[in-house]
């Protein structure tokens, strides 16, 4: 029984994040903080959202985050403050635009050109060797070999 409770614990200690302080009046203004924090990386844990995260780094921004929909941002303007305060880094979903644009397809165009290369080699590789011997070299060839 006491290992059920503990993995329980364990299972749901990223629902214990929030804490009871930080969860707004409002349950539409609440469930706009969640989504919005559900989409923000903590600085200090690494693909781990601030909603999830129990660093102080996250909770600052957490707070950051409903103050901001409290005084009447939109879910963009709350993103876009804290984008200004600690860059595109802390967004787990970056836009597809302008460098990140080069970084999103960096990987497919890399994949492209190595499966390109790796067709081409095969390709030689599968005709044989180009340089065969003349019809002397393989009769010379021959009496090398001979018993």
């Amino acid at each position: 029984m006491r290992r059920l409770a503990l993995l329980l614990a364990l299972v749901a200690a990223p629902a214990f994040a929030v804490e009871p302080d930080e969860v707004l009046d409002d349950p539409a203004l609440e469930a706009r903080a969640r989504d919005i924090s559900a989409g923000l990386r903590c600085p200090v844990c690494r693909n781990e959202s601030i909603d999830e995260s129990n660093a102080g780094v996250s909770r600052d921004l957490r707070l950051m985050v409903r103050e901001r929909l409290v005084a009447g941002d939109s879910d963009a303007e709350a993103v876009q403050a804290v984008v200004d305060r600690y860059g595109e880094y802390v967004l787990l979903k970056p836009d597809a635009s302008g460098a990140n644009l080069i970084l999103w397809l960096a990987a497919p165009g890399l994949l492209i050109l190595a499966g390109g290369v790796a067709f081409v080699s095969i390709r030689r590789r599968a005709s044989g060797p180009e340089d065969r011997l003349t019809e002397d070299e393989e009769a010379r060839l021959r009496d090398i070999l001979k018993p």
